[in-house]
């Protein structure tokens, strides 16, 4: 689990540097630079995949083995893309002590959209401060964004019911075994499928173990900077995305995957030059 949510550690040394002793250097693996303007323009797949890494850290930091933590800095220069999960590489800021009180007005949390008056605990201690802080600043930084913006229609509601639950703060709605139930949801699939039936009259020409190399266009999103490249769910959903694009004449079938198991398709202008590949198969559309 950590090796999921923190930022790994390879290695380390002390030694002195520049007359100053005792100086600690530290080898980690490397990371992607968190861009939100970036991550917008990925696929929403993509952008599940992060939030849902983000919610096995959220855990983790209500019931580490040290307590509740907070990340006083939950921001998102604090983390980085490795591998398309995401991790956290400043704990600096990291805090196990929840806020003492005498009364709930000492429990406030303010923040610039709204705040919040938590319970004193007869320990005197603020309830769940730390976690609450973190599912917050988790909810403006990235749900808010991520999550909503081009999202499959059928999960909208459920994603709706996500992100408004995490802006309140509400601590017993399980966000967690809602992101994790999304992740093998049948509804993402499902909802390509329905729409498939309305491509039934386009034909395609089968050519196995073909590829076209060239004749790229771009789409968005896409996993290739310079062509279309999409992930589908079956070849019914491969053809219903040709024909939304008047310029798709092909698409290719690759043997890649994405990380929920669905499959790679590059999209073409045109199949004028098809070249041999084993690992690829090629659909060309049939013209009158």
């Amino acid at each position: 689990c950590l090796v999921v949510i923190f930022f790994q550690l390879y290695g380390y040394c002390y030694q002195d540097s520049n007359d100053i002793p005792d100086t600690l250097t530290t080898i980690t693996e490397l990371g992607s630079p968190l861009e939100m303007i970036q991550l917008l323009q990925t696929s929403w797949e993509d952008r599940f995949r992060i939030c849902l890494s983000l919610v096995r850290l959220l855990h983790y930091l209500a019931h580490s083995p040290l307590g509740s933590v907070t990340l006083l800095d939950f921001r998102p220069r604090q983390f980085v893309i490795v591998d398309g999960e995401l991790k956290v590489t400043d704990l600096d800021d990291a805090s196990i002590e929840e806020t003492s009180c005498t009364s709930n007005s000492d429990c406030f949390m303010e923040f610039p959209a709204r705040n919040f008056t938590l319970p004193c605990s007869v320990e005197g201690r603020c309830q769940s401060m730390n976690e609450k802080r973190n599912l917050y600043n988790a909810y403006r930084f990235f749900f808010t964004y991520l999550l909503p913006h081009s999202a499959p229609t059928s999960l909208r509601p459920l994603l709706d019911k996500i992100v408004n639950a995490t802006g309140n703060c509400d601590k017993h709605y399980d966000a967690s075994y809602f992101f994790f139930s999304l992740r093998s949801n049948p509804s993402v699939n499902s909802e390509f499928t329905q729409k498939c039936v309305k491509s039934a009259n386009t034909k395609y020409r089968r050519v196995p173990e073909a590829f076209i190399p060239d004749e790229n266009y771009r789409c968005w999103p896409s996993y290739h900077h310079k062509g279309c490249l999409l992930s589908v769910f079956d070849i019914n959903e491969a053809i219903e995305i040709c024909d939304s694009y008047s310029q798709c004449k092909a698409f290719v079938l690759t043997n890649q995957t994405t990380w929920t198991g669905r499959q790679l398709v590059f999209f073409k202008m045109a199949s004028n030059h098809i070249v041999p590949d084993p690992d690829k198969i090629t659909y060309v559309k049939v013209t009158d």
